[in-house]
């Protein structure tokens, strides 16, 4: 049961096939068979089966809240919960608990879902790997796959086993982790340069970033205002449109929020895709693009185009400037965000007391790390006086030139776009942290932070197994506001290239595991 889609799932709980107590129990056993891959945080046992228990009885009269009820999922912990921790995987966040839930995680709770956890994360988010977290990196699961161990080359005993496994991508790898382990049927992540669609890239699932302002951000801890967004991490397409249906709509405590009402949809079985125009931006066959994911790339648009589509080469002339451009916004609005954090009111607060701004100083020095620290000094070096306008009003120009390209080759007639997710497979843990974190994300936001910069809905679709049997996935980008298109697409891609499910193997525990932090936890 724990491999069946979130729809599947929902079906066998409602025509009583299996409970949602059952369902629950399954999962947290599951949660506790793969501890070792340090997706999860907090896990919220007790809370998860109580709830698990309503929605039972709510089965059994045959009042079910919806679909999403009795469904096990995870929430990445950036979103605050009432009556759990919300950390940020930070020093500066451990031990705060949220007096609310984000408007995302009540959408759930007021659904039925079953909430069993809080997942892992680059620390506030800011990482393209889930390695730079106060609570150790997280471990793709597809390190532990046959898939993976059949093309490994063997090693000696000698060398250690623990450089042998791989990251999840990031900053959502906790989230893409669970939904890849069969610990939960989906979760939520962040995405604000591809946070979500990165992770799902080299986790081999599906991974969801809607049009800037259909989710509420309410609640979740902001990194960059201007580009955040709730992001959505399923086992494929259809279950992400359930997920997205529930979540989508107006929130008065957001004010980016649209204002139209939302209508949740099913997607059609597209059968006809020779109406579909299909845009390949040739400035996305990026430096440093492996020749593998290159060869699928045009592979994919070669399957649409043997099935009657349209496909043109397009070009988005600013995309060379949008990694700069998005650094120079992305740490601006870091070094606002972070001010916050100061130990007065809530969160860490240092003992030094010899003055208030000492006591400023040290706790931002205790509680937050270098990568967090290094970004606030980029944003403040970017909004003094002397550079704000050669660089953040610069910056501003650049961003509405890059959003404007995607205006230009939407007005021409196509209707989706066709990308890489990622530059190459999931990097070895000991080959990834030989780089530092702002020259890792710079190459591995490069393909997926432009549609943040122009509020466009995208999605990670896993594609194929690369030659050392790691997923690989491919990024379609759709019109602003305009999820059932491309969500429709994507599924016709998706039964098309038939990506193979993962074959978990045991998930060892080493000696020297660090990741001991692992605690329970109750939602109120």
């Amino acid at each position: 049961m724990l491999r069946a889609s979130l729809r599947e799932a929902a079906a066998a709980l409602r025509e009583g096939r299996v409970t949602a107590t059952e369902l629950c129990r399954r999962c947290l056993a599951r949660i506790e068979r793969t501890r070792p891959l340090n997706a999860y945080i907090a896990v919220a046992g007790p809370a998860a089966l109580r709830q698990a228990e309503e929605s039972e009885r709510r089965h059994r009269a045959g009042q079910p809240l919806g679909v999403l009820d009795g469904i096990p999922i995870a929430i990445k912990d950036n979103f605050n919960t009432a009556g759990i921790e919300t950390t940020c995987a930070s020093n500066m966040l451990k031990g705060y608990i949220s007096p609310y839930n984000a408007t995302v995680v009540q959408k759930l709770l007021d659904q039925g879902a079953v909430l069993l956890g809080k997942t892992n994360l680059d620390e506030f988010a800011m990482g393209s790997g889930s390695t730079d977290g106060v609570f150790g990196p997280v471990r793709n699961p597809w390190s532990y796959s046959r898939q993976y161990k059949e093309k490994s080359v063997p090693k000696p005993h000698s060398q250690d086993e623990e450089s042998d496994w791989v990251i999840t991508g990031g900053s959502s790898g906790g989230s893409a982790a669970a939904v890849a382990s069969y610990t939960c049927f989906a979760a939520l992540g962040s995405d604000t340069g591809g946070s979500t669609r990165n992770p799902a890239a080299h986790c081999g699932v599906v991974g969801l970033k809607p049009t800037y302002g259909l989710i509420s951000r309410h609640g979740l801890i902001p990194l960059v205002n201007s580009m955040d967004v709730p992001g959505i991490l399923t086992r494929c397409v259809d279950d992400a449109a359930v997920v997205l249906g529930s979540l989508a709509g107006h929130d008065p405590k957001d004010s980016t929020t649209v204002q139209d009402d939302f209508k949740p949809f099913e997607l059609p079985n597209l059968t006809d895709v020779s109406k579909l125009s299909i845009g390949i931006p040739k400035e996305y066959h990026a430096p440093g693009l492996s020749s593998e994911i290159l060869a699928l790339w045009s592979k994919a648009a070669d399957l649409f185009k043997n099935a009657g589509a349209k496909v043109i080469e397009v070009s988005l002339p600013h995309t060379s400037y949008s990694i700069v451009c998005y650094h120079v916004l992305c740490t601006a609005e870091v070094a606002s965000n972070m001010a916050r954090f100061d130990g007065l009111e809530y969160g860490h607060r240092s003992d030094m007391n010899k003055s208030t701004e000492s006591m400023y100083a040290a706790t931002r020095r205790e509680g937050f790390n270098d990568v967090v620290r290094g970004r606030i000094l980029s944003g403040n070096y970017f909004l003094l006086k002397q550079n704000y306008e050669n660089y953040f009003i610069k910056a501003q120009k650049v961003r509405r030139l890059i959003a404007n390209d995607f205006v230009k080759v939407f007005r021409s007639g196509v209707d989706i776009l066709l990308t890489p997710t990622t530059l190459s497979d999931a990097a070895p843990y000991m080959e990834f942290i030989k780089e530092d974190n702002r020259t890792r994300s710079a190459q591995d936001d490069i393909l997926t932070q432009a549609a943040n910069m122009a509020g466009l809905p995208a999605i990670n679709v896993p594609t194929a197994l690369s030659e050392r049997g790691l997923p690989i996935g491919l990024q379609f980008i759709g019109r602003s506001f305009q999820e059932k298109q491309l969500l429709t697409v994507a599924k016709w891609f998706e039964k098309q290239v038939k990506f193979p499910m993962i074959q978990l193997e045991e998930v060892k525990r080493h000696e020297h595991n660090v990741f001991q932090h692992q605690k329970s936890a109750s939602f109120t």
